[in-house]
């Protein structure tokens, strides 16, 4: 299994060597000397891959070939620091020491493969040994000055590559010399190893070629977690290889305490919450020009305010937006009030109880400045006068209380975020601010629609209480004037028994309707309309009739039954507003006709007066508009509303009138056809 690894590894890495050569040859944007050097030591790592693959890594040509990569290598980090515009004297002097290293351990390797005695070569290989390892530091020393002369050129990525090569050298000359052998599992990863520095040198060249590739950072804090975690199983391999070595019969025993060590000590390590904290500010502050990825960090602080998570009020939300951009574990909204700043709800901060004092001369100075405020600074002093003076007491009194964030909107403070610290406390820099004000007037924003949306909400609701007050106060206005007509009438039929009998039930029918509307006007919603059914028109026409007879002369007509598809409460509300009407445009002596018919599938009833009637102009552009009436004191609501009920239940009200002569409405609904109402039977 291992052999067959080391071997494909190595080819593949050779292959891979092999096209960047090629590559290299072809990058036009280099100067030629280093060109061509590069595409030199990528050709002769190539065939020291092949070789190993091929024949061994133990046999005289491999070690050779392997030697004359490392020279390549140093000349190509020559040419590119004389390239860099170094020119002291101890420059050659330095690479040429390496290089002579570099011959003198070839020379001594191919010494102890043809040495004859064994003692003597494995001396000599471990004195090569030794060679090859100080050849590689000396070439990671050299590269350390070369890489501090290169600012953010396009080689520093090719001179990392170059790096983890000696890398390995030293790592493997290491394991070689303590363990007398090399273990065939290195071997093998450092096959994969150089496919994967491969990788990174076609990276860089892809990358100076004007195309340019961006890594995201989630991308490469997991790339370098994995090569943590390949450290971690290198430093086992290391260290069982070396107890195994040294350890004798206690070798065992000692291995498997190195292991329960190093996995006790890295797991407590990595559960520390500000080792953490620290390895993600050192790692962004080292590989990354910004501290923040802003396309990750928008896109999570919009998630947050936009779509609640378990049901999380907005105020909790916009607390724990903010918290996170900074890694906060808590934060606090304080809304701008009449007086001053008040905590309105807070993401992870324990409650005392204890509601604070409102900070007005905090609010008065944020509003007035918009800056983001580090508490820190004002308890050590070290902040500005005005900004220590406006800050309350009790906040600075608050252990964990870190940083404050205004949040303006058009001009005004709409409130204030307290963050708790971090588990590593640090100080802002010109990025954390500007990211924390532009988060806060976003935040601002969320605020002010929503306190927006309640102000609309509350307008409505009040909107609704006025409509449905119209529409009650015109109902009511319809009772008074029945009860007016009833009352004037009883001065003249009061001895008629019948009339008393219609007059009580006027009483009471007028009693039951003004209870109804009470319960209206109380109602907090509207009330929804009943599911339609079959309602018979004869039944409802009549009932109206025998009510209004004691207020005025009332007619029913019904020459077939007529069933129509309605709310019988809606349809009787309905025909009463234009009852109503008709009777309030009639003379006392003129009775109303109500009569019930059909029109092809519609049901019909008629409403008929001889009153004043309407002009054809009123009736087309004003009838149906609320607060427009014909008559002196009317609300203009009674046939606004009727339309209203009878587009609800499907139908429509058509009317009829020319002044001097009377009016007819005519209330068209669905009509049920008497084969339905057989079929139903």
């Amino acid at each position: 299994m291992l052999p067959n690894l080391i071997l494909w590894s190595h080819a593949l890495a050779a292959l891979l060597f092999g096209m960047l050569a090629l590559l290299a040859a072809r990058a036009s944007e280099l100067p030629r000397a280093i060109r061509v050097n590069f595409a030199a030591a990528l050709v002769l790592t190539g065939l020291w891959a092949l070789a190993v693959a091929g024949i061994g890594t133990e046999d005289p040509v491999t070690l050779v070939m392997e030697g004359a990569r490392n020279l390549a290598w140093l000349s190509v980090m020559l040419v590119i620091h004389r390239w860099g515009g170094a020119r002291f004297l101890t420059l050659p002097v330095a690479y040429g020491m390496v290089a002579l290293v570099v011959v003198l351990q070839i020379i001594l390797q191919l010494l102890a493969t043809g040495s004859q005695s064994e003692a003597a070569g494995v001396g000599l290989m471990r004195t090569a040994l030794l060679m090859r390892a100080l050849a590689a530091a000396g070439g990671l020393v050299l590269l350390y000055g070369l890489s501090t002369g290169l600012g953010r050129s396009g080689l520093r990525l090719p001179m990392t590559a170059i790096g983890a090569l000696w890398l390995i050298d030293v790592n493997l000359s290491a394991v070689r010399y303590l363990s007398g052998q090399a273990p065939q599992e290195f071997q093998a990863m450092r096959g994969f190893a150089l496919a994967l520095l491969a990788g990174v040198i076609a990276l860089a060249f892809h990358r100076s070629g004007g195309r340019e590739l961006r890594v995201s950072r989630k991308a490469t804090l997991h790339s370098l977690s994995a090569l943590g975690l390949l450290g971690y199983v290198l430093m086992m391999v290391v260290g069982n290889s070396v107890l195994a070595a040294i350890g004798g019969v206690h070798a065992r025993l000692l291995q498997t305490a190195f292991v329960f060590g190093a996995s006790a000590a890295i797991l407590t390590l990595m559960s520390s919450t500000w080792l953490r904290a620290w390895m993600r500010v050192m790692l962004t502050k080292h590989l990354f020009q910004h501290r923040y990825d802003y396309r990750v960090e928008w896109a999570r602080f919009t998630e947050t305010l936009g779509r609640p998570q378990g049901g999380a009020p907005l105020a909790e939300r916009v607390a724990k937006a903010i918290a996170d951009l900074t890694e906060s574990p808590a934060g606090m909204l304080l809304i701008a009030g009449d007086e001053g700043l008040e905590r309105a709800a807070g993401w992870n901060w324990p409650a005392d109880g204890s509601a604070p004092e409102p900070a007005g001369a905090l609010a008065r100075h944020l509003s007035d400045t918009g800056r983001v405020l580090e508490l820190d600074a004002v308890r050590a002093g070290t902040a500005e006068a005005m900004d220590a003076q406006a800050i309350p007491a009790w906040m600075l009194d608050l252990p964990d209380a870190w940083v404050l964030v205004p949040l303006p909107h058009l001009g005004q403070l709409v409130g204030v975020i307290l963050l708790a610290r971090p588990p590593l406390g640090r100080a802002l820099d010109w990025e954390d601010f500007d990211l924390l004000k532009i988060a806060g007037r976003q935040v601002a924003s969320y605020l002010a629609e929503a306190r927006a949306t309640e102000a609309l909400l509350e307008a409505q609701r009040f909107d609704e209480f006025n409509r449905r007050f119209a529409f009650i106060l015109h109902d009511l206005k319809n009772l008074v004037s029945q009860l007016s007509l009833v009352a004037r009438n009883a001065e003249r039929h009061a001895d008629n028994p019948e009339f008393r009998a219609d007059m009580v039930a006027t009483l009471q029918e007028s009693a039951a309707r003004m209870n109804d509307l009470l319960g209206r006007l109380a109602q907090r919603q509207p009330t929804p309309a009943g599911a339609p059914r079959p309602v018979d028109l004869a039944a409802v026409v009549r009932t109206m009739a025998e009510a209004r007879r004691a207020q005025h002369p009332v007619l029913a007509e019904v020459p077939e039954p007529v069933r129509a598809v309605a709310d019988a409460a809606r349809l009787e509300q309905l025909l009463g507003h234009l009852v109503q009407n008709a009777i309030d445009a009639s003379a006392p002596d003129a009775p109303v006709l109500l009569r019930v018919g059909h029109v092809e599938e519609m049901a019909l009833v008629e409403v008929i007066d001889q009153g004043r009637g309407m002009s054809p102009a009123f009736v087309r552009d004003r009838l149906f508009k609320p607060f427009v009436s014909s008559k002196p004191n009317g609300f203009g609501i009674g046939a606004y509303e009727a339309n209203q009920l009878a587009q609800a239940m499907g139908g429509r009200i058509e009317v009829m009138s020319r002044e001097g002569q009377g009016s007819t409405f005519r209330v068209l609904l669905p009509r049920v056809r008497q084969a339905s109402m057989e079929e139903a039977a």
